[in-house]
């Protein structure tokens, strides 16, 4: 299909709408989302902005493309373009040591640069490790800290690896931004997107998420607990303002900012490529990868820019087909251990132009063949048999894991043996990805195993390629 085969002016065909509102309302369905926002454009305009089932379940409201929902960490992408907007401006140079705007930060922050936290490239460790969030904890999820409190906090992380030798994607990156767009600015990271992108730009109900504003149209986000929807947990002010993902927006307002994105409104053509192109690390530089808050890869040979993000029982997904003139973003409001919006957006392009469809991801020669069947001969026991609570050889897993694992499930999920599609050996662990159920109801059946220990986890995921 051509790139203009899909739309009749300014619209989607109704046989293209048809066809992309019978699959998310399946794929909703089968992955038990509340509700989808999606958005659809076309050289940064919109061509399908709608809403599929519930933005607040409790009062029964529907989602509409004017939800407002979590950005999660598609909002990098932002804070990305903010710092290069001081680039731009003279007030920072990408080569600039770290250490320069914080100089309470250890003597290791020297060979840091500004690029390598865009890039992801510092060897920071994660300040988000569950570990560390626990009540009293550093980074206690819960309590509010002041900005040099945060600071400190990751002052005391180690570094994992010498910066530019090797990429992780890590938030503590980008926090660290948030708090350099401070010190440079004298505003905060949200007044400052208000006033250089959200403002300028009309995006209205776009900016930092607030427990206590009123704000129009807001949806709630919801978490899979033991197979039960739940209400989104709290957690302070802190981890809902800093710069690695806690914005709002809406499928509207999205439209002026890939609008932005297919000129020179806030940026320069060579500043928007420079985010655009896979930053090198370890001496090497590679044609996909990540840039400055963006993903980039090819389907199909195409060029794909990109970001997914997931926060408080909120998922998203936002792809611009740059080959295509053609952008989608889904917005979900269901944590991301139980939704996909990246299936929804790659599904959609498929049936907007084959030739953005996904081939399915092949099968790979399964050299411990006898390690699968030890496999499912526990994950099959888990999911009937009576072991809640218990120690057995897939680990200890509660009543409320199982259930969770159990409504995850494809209809007909142990009629066929589970065919390996990914396996990442590493030292100590072992993580083997299997597809698992029938043709168009598939899901991935992740085990991770250590050593010592054998199963440590099942996971029951959405199918990317599901088919």
């Amino acid at each position: 299909m051509s790139p203009l085969n899909w739309i009749d002016g300014s619209r989607l065909k109704s046989s293209v709408s048809d066809a992309i509102d019978t699959y998310v309302f399946a794929e909703m369905s089968r992955q038990r989302i509340p509700g989808v926002a999606l958005g659809i454009y076309r050289s940064g305009s919109i061509v399908l902005a709608k809403g599929y089932g519930k933005a607040n379940i409790e009062l029964n409201v529907p989602m509409t493309a004017d939800s407002v929902l979590q950005s999660g960490s598609v909002g990098k992408s932002f804070t990305a373009t903010a710092v290069m907007m001081l680039v731009e401006r003279g007030r920072i140079q990408l080569d600039d040591s770290i250490k320069d705007y914080f100089p309470e930060g250890p003597d290791s922050w020297q060979a840091i640069k500004i690029a390598n936290l865009l890039s992801h490239t510092s060897g920071l460790a994660a300040y988000d490790n569950p570990e560390l969030q626990v009540t009293d904890g550093p980074f206690d999820i819960r309590r509010d800290f002041s900005e040099d409190e945060l600071l400190a906090a990751i002052a005391r992380l180690p570094r994992d690896f010498d910066p530019g030798d090797d990429w992780a994607y890590q938030n503590t990156n980008f926090v660290l931004l948030g708090i350099l767009i401070e010190r440079v600015t004298g505003q905060s990271y949200g007044e400052f997107l208000a006033q250089n992108i959200f403002g300028p730009l009309g995006m209205m109900s776009s900016r930092v998420i607030s427990d206590l504003d009123v704000v129009p149209n807001r949806a709630s986000g919801y978490e899979m607990v033991g197979g039960v929807l739940r209400n989104q947990q709290w957690v302070s002010p802190t981890f809902n303002s800093t710069a690695d993902g806690t914005l709002y927006f809406t499928v509207r307002d999205l439209e002026q900012w890939e609008r932005a994105l297919c000129g020179d409104t806030l940026l320069k053509a060579a500043s928007l490529e420079k985010m655009w192109t896979p930053y090198p690390y370890g001496g090497k530089s590679e044609k996909e990868g990540y840039g400055f808050g963006w993903r980039i890869q090819y389907i199909n040979g195409r060029r794909v820019i990109g970001h997914n993000g997931a926060w408080q029982g909120f998922s998203t997904s936002f792809s611009r087909y740059v080959d295509d003139k053609l952008t989608i973003v889904a917005l979900c409001n269901l944590d991301a251990n139980h939704c996909s919006p990246v299936s929804i957006v790659r599904a959609v392009a498929g049936i907007i132009s084959p030739c953005l469809e996904i081939p399915e991801c092949p099968a790979v020669v399964d050299d411990r063949e006898e390690l699968t069947a030890s496999y499912w001969a526990q994950f099959r026991s888990l999911m009937k048999g009576d072991v809640t609570g218990k120690k057995t050889k897939a680990g200890t897993f509660s009543a409320e894991q199982i259930r969770d694992l159990q409504c995850a499930l494809p209809r007909q999920w142990d009629e066929n043996f589970p065919v390996l599609v990914e396996r990442t050996v590493q030292k100590k662990s072992l993580l083997s990805v299997y597809k698992i159920g029938n043709v168009n109801d598939r899901r991935l059946l992740s085990v991770s195993t250590l050593e010592a220990e054998g199963v440590v986890s099942f996971s029951v995921l959405a199918d990317p390629d599901n088919r």
